[in-house]
Formats: C-alpha cells, structure tokens, sequence
C-alpha cells in the first residue's frame, strides 16, 4: 500500500510506501477492552473517614430486653435535641454507610501485553478505513485516507498556519462539526458541564516541537508523538477510526514502533 505526501498547502508532493502496520485487521472489540484498560488507570480510589458517622454517644438497648423498644443504638443525654434518636450504626439518619467505599479496592484493570500490541496496531490501521472513519462521525471531506504530510507540520508554531493547513489539507469540514455542537441543558448544565469538548483532526508527529502549542487554541485538534501514541488517542471513547493527520518522519518510524 502506498500513500501521497502532501505538503502545508494540500498538493501532492511524493508518494511513501505505508508499513505493514496498516495490514492489521480491524478488531473493535478489542480496542475498547484496552481503551477501559488503559482509562481505568486514571481512576482515583475513594474512601471514607473511618469513624465517619460513628462519632455520637449512642448506645445499644441490647442487653437487656423487654422495655418495649428496639434494640437499635440510641442517642443518650436529656434535656431535648437529639436525645432518644437512633444513631451510631447503619440505616438510621446520620449514620454510617452500610458497606462505605474502600481505598484498597483494585480499581485496575489488566490487559496482556500482546493483546495491548494488537489492539495498538488496530487502531492504527482503522485510521486508513474511510468507512470506519466516517462512522466515527469525522468528515474528511474528499482526503484520501491515511493521510500524509511532509514534515513541514512538525516545525508548525503559530494557530493560524496550522488553521490553515487544516483547510488546505480539506479537514476544515470537521472542525466545523465540533463548533456546531449545540450546549447541553438540564443537569448537564447546572453542573458546569454544558459544553462537551469532542475529538476533532490527530496530528502524528515523530518528535515533540512547537505543533502541540498550535493546537492549544483549536478545540479538539491534538498532536502526539509516534513513540508516545496509544488507543487512548486513536480511539477516543473506545471507539476506533479517529480522523489522524501523519507526518512522514513519523509514518517511517511507525512500522518499527509497533512491531
């Protein structure tokens, strides 16, 4: 398989031979099982204080018995207040939990090493599926699919030239797409998540340089390097088939990265 390289203004510059990384069948199932593999390890544990709802004198009726009352803690003291109330134990109003979250929960999940390779390449290669990429919800307009640009990207430092090359390369259709989101309404909003950020154009770089301060502004454009790329960012969501932009440098080195 072989693919054009076009330059900062979408001509066609040269052609590359892409690596057999491409050739890897599609396995959905298998992206999004290293996708919440991978997300699962950002999760944060959770706890509870370990006398939370406990720190009342309340005391058990249980021994003895027969006064006609439950056996159930109850608050001691006179005079009012919360005298009498139940208290101290679980079920009751300002109680403790029953079964409270613990810190020592295993809240990561494990994948094996050569099923993340595979699931990798995958996602890799879906990127150069139109089909996969326009069910994803990307609109790559009229590009030919994986595309390629010379290395020019990589020394890219200011928004408005990469804005440019975006529409140069005719990816302007999907920026557009994120900026027609409507916001969001009911408790979405009342709780300051009114706007959902979507994932718009990947840009695949072979070192880190001055294109990820470029994107900083243009909701839902990224940039990654080759050596640091994961399903995480091929497959957002867990879905594979994201709309990626490679460098050449970058595409030469991606056949012996994923080997």
């Amino acid at each position: 398989m072989r693919a054009a390289v076009l330059g900062l203004d979408g001509q066609r510059r040269s052609e590359v031979e892409l690596p057999p990384v491409f050739e890897t069948p599609l396995r959905p199932d298998l992206v999004r099982r290293a996708h919440v593999c991978l997300e699962s390890g950002r999760f944060q544990p959770k706890g509870t204080h370990p006398t939370a709802g406990m720190d009342v004198v309340a005391r058990s009726n249980d021994p003895p018995t027969g006064r006609g009352t439950s056996r159930i803690a109850k608050m001691r003291g006179g005079g009012g207040g919360r005298q009498g109330q139940a208290g101290g134990v679980a079920s009751v109003r300002g109680g403790r939990q029953a079964h409270p979250p613990k810190v020592a929960k295993v809240t990561r999940k494990r994948i094996n090493r050569k099923e993340r390779r595979l699931a990798l390449r995958s996602a890799i290669a879906a990127t150069a599926s139109e089909a996969a990429v326009r069910r994803r919800g990307h609109a790559p307009g009229n590009a030919r699919l994986p595309i390629v640009v010379s290395d020019e990207i990589e020394g890219v430092s200011r928004t408005a030239e990469l804005a440019g090359a975006i529409s140069a390369l005719g990816l302007q259709a999907d920026r557009d797409r994120l900026e027609a989101r409507k916001a969001r309404t009911g408790k979405a909003a009342l709780r300051g998540r009114a706007h959902k950020r979507g994932r718009s154009v990947l840009f695949v770089v072979s070192a880190r340089g001055p294109l990820a301060r470029a994107c900083r502004s243009l909701p839902g454009i990224e940039a990654r390097e080759a050596s640091q790329l994961s399903v995480l960012d091929l497959a957002p969501g867990g879905d594979p088939a994201r709309l990626v932009v490679y460098s050449e440098s970058a595409l030469l080195g991606l056949g012996a990265g994923t080997a």
